[in-house]
């Protein structure tokens, strides 16, 4: 197991489930950004999500799902042609080798059909566990957290967590708040996303500031 940060102040016990009401109450219905309609869509979307924003990727999605509307034809694409599709994203070349290979395994292993449990899915070339989880919290409100960067640095601040990895941080995340997390999970995403931002926090807009342990730009390792 990771040690904790050396900044890290942990939350009192009492708040915690005050933490949790405030958040489920601020983001009730709170759901990705990413743009998608299926479960095939979704997972590419998540895929090409990891170190770039929903934004980018809802730029380059359309045209890709026009190109390649389903896992088969996805498995036959073109290296080249994925790469020029989605040349805007970060890390676009291993991202079009993963996205191919993924739907190879899709075609040849699960017949064709994305498979929906968390072992399965990580199974998939490109796929860890981050990406397994926000797939299934994601399309089937199942109660796995996930963390990102922004999940990493509000569980920080807020002293839920005080693990150096994203694996331990949701594994803290997971024991401390126990229920409903795919809608924590959103909501810690959007909350980082908009308020609780890594470089000019907006204190003032803040719900839950008075439980804020530090404001300092907590990162994994």
């Amino acid at each position: 197991m990771s040690k904790p940060n050396s900044s890290f102040k942990k939350i009192k016990k009492k708040d915690v489930p005050i933490i949790k009401a405030l958040f489920l109450e601020h983001y009730k219905n709170a759901k990705t950004e990413l743009v998608y309609h299926n479960l095939y869509e979704l997972l590419v979307c998540v895929m090409l999500s990891a170190q770039c924003t929903d934004k980018r990727v809802n730029l380059v999605t359309p045209a890709l799902f026009r190109a390649y509307p389903d896992v088969k034809s996805l498995a036959q694409a073109s290296l080249a042609d994925v790469k020029k599709l989605i040349q805007s994203v970060s890390f676009f070349n291993n991202k079009a080798k993963h996205l191919i290979n993924m739907a190879n395994q899709v075609m040849s292993e699960f017949n064709g059909e994305i498979p929906t449990t968390q072992e399965e899915l990580k199974t998939l070339s490109g796929v860890g566990q981050k990406t397994a989880n926000v797939v299934l919290i994601e399309f089937f409100e199942q109660n796995y957290m996930a963390v990102d960067t922004h999940v990493f640095r509000v569980s920080h601040r807020l002293g839920l967590s005080g693990a150096k990895s994203a694996i331990e941080t949701e594994k803290e995340l997971t024991t401390l708040l126990k229920s409903e997390l795919s809608t924590l999970h959103q909501a810690f995403v959007l909350f980082g996303r908009y308020t609780c931002k890594a470089l000019k926090p907006l204190c003032e807009e803040c719900f839950v500031s008075e439980f804020c342990k530090n404001k300092a730009n907590f990162k994994p390792s």
